[in-house]
């Protein structure tokens, strides 16, 4: 897995594959899922991750829980998914 955070903007892209995107899906304001052609999830992006990751409904959560902890950033641990 690829991981990107950039603070200027406080946003994270946690990428798991090279192929491009072709659907968003939109979980809340703040959290992206991007698939490729075949259907597979290619990457997850968070705005704002700065205030804590949220990984409710996100696929491949644990992995990106690991990544963002490296990276600093907080897990958010509850149920309210920001908008």
């Amino acid at each position: 897995m690829r991981t990107e955070y950039d603070k200027e903007h406080d946003a994270a892209y946690f990428a798991f594959s090279s192929a491009a995107a072709v659907r968003h899906e939109r979980l809340s304001g703040l959290r992206v899922i991007d698939y490729g052609a075949n259907g597979d999830v290619v990457g997850v992006e968070f705005i704002s991750p700065s205030s804590g990751v949220d990984l409710i409904g996100v696929p491949r959560a644990e992995e990106i829980a690991q990544a963002a902890r490296e990276l600093g950033l907080p897990i958010r641990r509850n149920a309210r998914a920001a908008n």
